[in-house]
């Protein structure tokens, strides 16, 4: 499914209060405890490249991979404006493919919630083991079941900024365990406002089942923690960080 494939273009605008360097830093700090040097990253599901031009300015190489051409056209547009130079490829994370390995691979903003199969987020971690160079590190973050549940689910949000507007509506089915995003937009042109509706679909996880994925896809599971900070996830919290290395030979 491509998401965000209208809006592509406006997207930036409503994630302007993601702080991607303090996403970096927080993964830079799971590579150091990690004892981890990496040199090249990928970045499954980048969108519009913002923590892949973040981490390209502190010296990495980085290689984002997302589903939607609008998303990274507005990639290469933002990178080619910082001269920063980034490989950007229009592909389906659960079936990627790479000409080599990475030292780490990353994938970040709740991106693996939008796949809604197990036997596709066990494919995605099988690539990724395939993809990696041994002892290499694969970061993701998931929205928790309670976030998706009680913070997301069954709720109403709404942005109503000068020449962009929105209207989120969401819906949880408890027995699936998936929370449906109904969003409305409307955009600003020369006095008239054009409407696009997009529908999204996001399924909670839970840690011990993300885990056995883990350790059958042969990576070796290495931590799980309460988001931007190293201490174990509770019943509240809304967002888990997940590490994991492929073993050395």
């Amino acid at each position: 499914m491509i998401i965000y494939s209208d809006f592509a273009f406006y997207y930036d605008r409503l994630m302007k209060d993601i702080d991607y360097s303090k996403w970096a830093d927080y993964i830079e700090e799971l590579f150091q405890r990690n004892n981890t040097r990496p040199s090249m990253i990928l970045d499954l599901g980048c969108g519009t490249g913002s923590f892949c031009m973040e981490m390209a300015a502190r010296g990495y190489e980085m290689i984002g991979i997302d589903l939607s051409p609008e998303m990274l056209s507005c990639a290469q547009a933002k990178a080619l404006d910082k001269k920063l130079d980034i490989l950007y490829l229009n592909q389906d994370i659960t079936c990627f493919e790479l000409y080599g390995t990475v030292d780490a691979i990353v994938c970040l903003m709740d991106t693996l919630n939008y796949i809604t199969y197990k036997n596709d987020i066990k494919h995605v971690l099988n690539l990724v083991n395939n993809y990696l160079n041994p002892g290499g590190l694969f970061i993701f973050d998931l929205n928790s079941r309670y976030k998706l549940e009680n913070i997301l689910g069954n709720n109403v949000f709404c942005n109503n900024d000068s020449d962009v507007a929105y209207i989120w509506q969401n819906s949880y089915d408890k027995t699936k365990g998936i929370c449906r995003f109904d969003l409305t937009f409307f955009i600003e042109s020369n006095g008239k406002y054009k409407r696009f509706d997009e529908e999204h679909y996001e399924r909670a996880y839970d840690p011990e089942e993300i885990r056995k994925m883990i350790l059958s896809s042969g990576l070796e599971f290495t931590s799980a923690f309460h988001e931007f900070v190293f201490r174990a996830p509770v019943k509240s919290t809304e967002r888990i960080f997940f590490t994991c290395r492929k073993n050395h030979l």
